[in-house]
């Protein structure tokens, strides 16, 4: 009787209940559009990243924009699925929602309105720039030649602008534990607006003659659309050019700023006066940093000081020029900086300037992200992203507290810990499987993950809708006006952003909402840092079938941690390039090609390794899943093992910085994986090479 008992439960458990919630049958109509490996065993990986023929009642232009719209859907990067998720939040209809909730979605619609932009023209800025505090500016020949130190400190203080350094608040990594949540005023490059690039064999910036070109013609096109007159603009434009073109050829990128010890050197405010005198250092962060009081004495964190000091002389140089004393090219550069600042608020002309710049220059961003840590808002993606996509940015920026709250709402952490967790198990237990060079490297790399906790961060779970309310009074948002909008958020920012230097702040959680709403892991301490945004849909979502979020987020956070604990684990471990290899010849071999001198090279044979691991990992952690939890639901009929690898083969469109280096379809890894026939529940042969003999699995 116990046996029967027993084996009745065994059968219960056995039986796969369909998943019926509604973000299942969203995921079922993608899984439908997907080449399914198990149907498609000899080509499902050569078009796992296009789409599926649409239906044969689609025709012409419908067909074709099918094509695009299911192509574009399964090629988008995890940061724009999280976009698309706070869209979906931003775009719904709520009319009891708190104060600060109403008061992000009108500026996010009110950034949408680009008909209200357009009408206002240029006036708004103009008539911002001839207010009190700027003065005016020479090139509209009204100029009251303002103090510089004054209208840099204006720029700082209330919109947000820093045309010749960029300051923000951070901790010192060096400081000693207990001083480690100390705050300080940071001192960095600016983000430039002219394209620069790093020369390595002389270890200089340059701007070179394919870059300017089409620079000027985008100085040039601002100043007309400001009402310049073409002779006076020239002149600006030649200044501005000129200027810009010093200030940047003193930068360096971060590798070389870190392999010099530039970074994180400590000066107080006095010290900082001598080495840069140009600059009034304690009237401009008093500016920046007006609710916390600052002192000669205080210290601030300099991240590369020969710009800095390089600067000030450029600076100086300029303001003894008495040929130019009458066109304020200092001041003209401060306007334009501002124009940067405020271009999404502005008629759309501008913005079409900066991306015929994109445009012209290929990809800006390989250019400024070698000075930068951030990318530049003239540069792709940001001038030439859809304007959805640059609204939620923005919203996101001065919002972050609301979408995150909004955002909490719906995640469901645990779910999210249980799979973290599983897969940072399975992760330890796959390094002790690789063949390493020597133990010491082995035991290296496992007392620091041995070390490391995971953490799913997330909004702290007291904030509520009274607190946000309060939080954003400050603000005021019009339904009509956009650029007023905007020059509310840069005031508002730079004013949280100066709270933050408090120790008792009501925002030093600000750190948290950040995190929380990125898609990125990041090692802080011992702490793995995992964002919650990582974990929506279409990547995860509690309801879906474990088999398919461990097919999909299991897999990328699989990957990332790999390439996060492991960067260079090629140089320390044989099987890194013997599998890949391996992988590499598989795919030959089933795809007909001669495999003779094609020997991978050692980049790209660790990628290769490092999605197959990656594979391996989320595989062994969903094992371990069902263990512990037997039972698992269905989408479309299919469960398991197949469902897993199935959704699998959709989520290898993701792109990631390390794409590229990938020579093959990651989807491809299935046939790889399932060549160990136990592994996967039917047998995966593809009758074109079945008379090959093929490898039994790596």
């Amino acid at each position: 009787m116990v046996m029967l008992f027993t084996g009745l439960i065994v059968l219960l458990l056995r039986v796969v209940i369909p998943c019926d919630s509604p973000a299942c049958q969203r995921a079922s109509v993608n899984l439908s559009m997907s080449a399914d490996p198990f149907t498609h065993p000899c080509d499902y990986f050569l078009f796992s990243c296009r789409p599926n023929r649409p239906s044969p009642d689609v025709t012409g232009p419908q067909r074709e924009k099918s094509r695009r719209d299911l192509k574009e859907k399964r090629t988008r990067d995890r940061k724009t699925e999280l976009l698309q998720y706070l869209r979906k939040i931003l775009e719904s209809n709520d009319g009891l929602a708190s104060s600060a909730v109403q008061k992000a979605k009108v500026f996010y619609r009110t950034c949408l309105d680009t008909k209200s932009l357009d009408m206002a023209g240029v006036e708004p800025f103009l008539a911002l720039i001839h207010k009190l505090q700027l003065g005016g500016w020479p090139v509209s020949g009204q100029w009251n030649q303002t103090d510089f130190n004054s209208t840099l400190s204006t720029l700082m203080r209330d919109y947000a602008t820093f045309p010749f350094f960029n300051v923000y608040v951070g901790e010192d990594p060096t400081d000693t534990a207990a001083k480690r949540n100390k705050r300080y005023i940071q001192i960095d490059q600016p983000d430039f607006l002219i394209p620069i690039e790093w020369n390595n064999e002389t270890e200089k910036s340059q701007v070179t003659r394919e870059m300017l070109l089409p620079f000027l013609a985008l100085c040039e096109r601002y100043l007309e659309l400001l009402g310049a007159s073409p002779g006076s603009g020239m002149i600006h434009v030649g200044a501005f050019i000129s200027l810009s073109s010093e200030l940047a050829v003193a930068a360096a990128p971060l590798s070389h700023r870190r392999s010099k010890g530039q970074l994180y050197q400590r000066f107080t405010i006095k010290e900082l006066q001598h080495e840069a005198p140009a600059i009034d250092w304690l009237g401009c962060l008093q500016a920046a940093f007006h609710s916390q009081p600052l002192f000669e004495d205080d210290h601030i964190l300099l991240h590369n000081l020969p710009y800095i000091v390089q600067m000030s002389h450029i600076i100086s140089h300029w303001m003894t020029r008495h040929e130019l004393r009458t066109s304020g090219p200092l001041h003209t550069f401060m306007v334009l900086n501002l124009l940067h600042t405020l271009l999404l608020a502005l008629d759309s002309r501008f913005l079409d300037t900066a991306a015929n710049l994109s445009v012209a220059l290929g990809d800006p961003r390989a250019r400024q992200r070698s000075l930068h840590s951030k990318t530049n808002a003239l540069s792709e993606p940001f001038a030439t992203a859809p304007r959805w996509k640059r609204c939620v940015l923005e919203t996101e920026r001065g919002f972050d507290g609301v979408l995150a709250h909004l955002f909490r709402e719906d995640a469901a952490s645990g779910a999210a810990e249980e799979l973290s967790e599983n897969i940072l198990s399975s992760f330890k237990s796959h390094l002790h499987e690789l063949k390493w060079n020597d133990k010491k490297t082995l035991q290296f790399v496992m007392n620091k993950v041995q070390s490391v906790t995971p953490r799913i961060v997330r909004p702290k779970e007291n904030t509520t809708e009274a607190e946000l309310d309060l939080l954003y009074s400050e603000v005021s948002i019009s339904t009509h006006s956009f650029f007023s909008n905007y020059l509310q958020l840069l005031s508002f920012l730079q004013k949280r952003h100066s709270r933050l230097l408090h120790a008792n702040s009501d925002d030093t959680d600000i750190c948290s909402l950040l995190q929380s709403l990125s898609v990125t892991i990041s090692l802080l301490g011992n702490e793995l840092i995992i964002p919650m945004g990582m974990f929506i849909p279409p990547l995860f979502h509690p309801t879906y079938p474990r088999a398919m979020n461990y097919g999909v987020m299991g897999f990328l956070l699989a990957k990332d941690l790999l390439h996060l604990f492991l960067p260079d684990i090629h140089s320390k471990s044989a099987t890194v390039g013997a599998l890949g290899q391996c992988v590499w010849s598989h795919y030959l071999t089933v795809t007909n090609k001669d495999s003779e001198g094609l020997l991978l090279p050692a980049a790209q044979q660790q990628e290769v390794w490092l999605q197959y691991s990656a594979l391996q990992i989320a595989r062994k952690a969903y094992q371990k899943s069902l263990k512990k939890h037997p039972s698992d639901t269905s989408i479309s009929g299919f469960s398991g093992t197949r469902l897993f690898l199935m959704t699998f083969s959709q989520v290898t469109c993701d792109a990631d910085q390390y794409h590229h280096l990938m020579p093959l379809e990651p989807s491809f890894l299935i046939t790889t994986l399932c060549a160990k026939s136990h592994l996967c529940p039917t047998n995966l042969q593809c009758p074109k090479t079945t008379q090959r003999r093929l490898p039994h699995g790596c």
